[in-house]
Parts: C-alpha cells; sequence; structure tokens
C-alpha cells in the first residue's frame, strides 16, 4: 500500500485546525495543537500562505483561512448550482437578443465558459463550454475583475496582452474600465478581443451577495451597436437576466 505524505498530512490537519474553534490561532498555538515543532510548522504555513490558503494577521501574527481555500471550497457548489439556475434566462436572453449568451465563472486566471447558448438561428456555430477567456479585455472577464476581489487580483497579476488594436493593456486606464463598470452595473468589450465581436456582461451574486459569474451576450459589433454605441435595449437585457439569475440564487434584489 502507498504511504501518504506526511507534509501534505500536516497541512490538512493545519487547515482543519483554522477551520475550527478560534478565528485566528499563532504560530505557538498551531504547533503545540498539531505537535510540531515551530520550525516545521512555519514552513507549512509560509507554504499555504504563499499559495493563498492561508492569511496572516500583520499586528497579532495570527493566522487565519485565506480567500483562495474559502472560494475553492464553494466553487464546485456554486458552479453547478448557478448553472442550473441560469438555464431559463440565458434561454429567454438568447431568444430576446438574438445573440449568442455565454455564462462564465473565475478559474485560473481567467474565466471559464461553463454554459453557452447558441445564437437562435440556423447559422453553424462552436459551442465553447470549457473555453476560457482573458480577464482584462473581454466583457465576462471585466465584470469579474470588477466585483470579484480575487478576480481582481490575478488581472493585475496576469499578462494583459494586446489582442486587438483596442485592447486595454495599461494598468490605470484597466482601473478606470473596472471603476466604470461597477458605477454603470454592466461591462462592455467592443473589438477589443475578437476584430468586429462586441459583448455585453453583468454580474451574477449569490444569496450572500458575493460574486459567483457573469453572464452576457456576444455578437458581430453590427448587431450589438448602432450608431456607434451599444444598443441599450441589449444592456438592459442582459442586466435583467443577471438579476434573475442572482434572485433564483437567492441574493434578492439589486
Amino acid at each position: 500500500m502507498a504511504r501518504n505524505i506526511q507534509s501534505l498530512e500536516r497541512a490538512a490537519a493545519m487547515l482543519r485546525l483554522l477551520a475550527g474553534g478560534e478565528r485566528r490561532l499563532g504560530l505557538s498555538d498551531i504547533a503545540s495543537s498539531l505537535g510540531l515543532a515551530k520550525g516545521t510548522a512555519h514552513g507549512i504555513l509560509r507554504t499555504l500562505q504563499q499559495e493563498g490558503f492561508v492569511e496572516q494577521e500583520d499586528a497579532s501574527g495570527r493566522y487565519q483561512l485565506g480567500a483562495e481555500l474559502l472560494r475553492l471550497g464553494t466553487t464546485y457548489l456554486d458552479v453547478h448550482e448557478l448553472r442550473a439556475r441560469a438555464l431559463v434566462w440565458t434561454d429567454d436572453l438568447a431568444r430576446s437578443s438574438g445573440e449568442s449568451v455565454h455564462l462564465g465563472v473565475l478559474h485560473q486566471q481567467g474565466v471559464l465558459i461553463v454554459h453557452h447558448v447558441f445564437r437562435p438561428d440556423d447559422s453553424r456555430q462552436v459551442l465553447e463550454i470549457g473555453a476560457m477567456q482573458p480577464l482584462h479585455c473581454t466583457a465576462l472577464g471585466k465584470v469579474l475583475s470588477a466585483y470579484d476581489p480575487v478576480a481582481h487580483s490575478e488581472a493585475l497579476e496576469s499578462d494583459r496582452k494586446a489582442f486587438t488594436d483596442r485592447t486595454v493593456c495599461d494598468l490605470d486606464a484597466f482601473e478606470q474600465i473596472l471603476d466604470f463598470t461597477r458605477a454603470r452595473g454592466y461591462a462592455a468589450d467592443v473589438e477589443e478581443t475578437w476584430e468586429g465581436v462586441a459583448s455585453i456582461a453583468a454580474p451574477i451574486h449569490d444569496r450572500r451577495r458575493m460574486p459567483v459569474g457573469a453572464v452576457g451576450v456576444t455578437g458581430a459589433v453590427e448587431r450589438l451597436c448602432r450608431d456607434g454605441e451599444l444598443r441599450p435595449e441589449l444592456i438592459a437585457a442582459v442586466r435583467d437576466c443577471a438579476r434573475a439569475v442572482s434572485r433564483d440564487l437567492g441574493a434578492g434584489r439589486f
């Protein structure tokens, strides 16, 4: 029988310890509770901290569970419940807009497409479930970066490459776009990622009022825009869809 890896067992025990009882624990408390030398405990904590699974309070030096672990702990439930709750609303959005609809969540410094409704016409289309989109230039990515602190950090740390002449790569300009996104409640991508393609997206929140995803429409610029501006009825439809899914997830009114 294969032997267990002792360092992983100790890390798991450490995370379970931090998950229960006191909210924050010091190094001595953790080491004594698990029967470890302080140096050993500190090495494991330092690794967990670097991965975002543990955070250390500056003032007291005590440790607590990190945001990355908390996010991972609810990812499976959130994604599957999100997709189930969004099925009817995304179908309605595709019919009313005449465009394809994508549902995306944060994953590995990008946007993972977890649901895709085809444009309701007879054109040939490719199913994009499982595809990844960048955070800094797509409408879905901008929404997640604007509302989810983890997505925001990952967008800042990622390589914000230019896909077209319209892609915004400068950090200050990107932050201004995120401020604008939060102020108006939706994000846009007009030929920033693909030439001739535009997108509109809005955030979805769960019962804790936490951002769990984004929904948006994507189509040709000439269909999504009128006189050089995004069509307001499409913006309203996307925002209505996001609010409807959020309500079904228990978020209440936004």
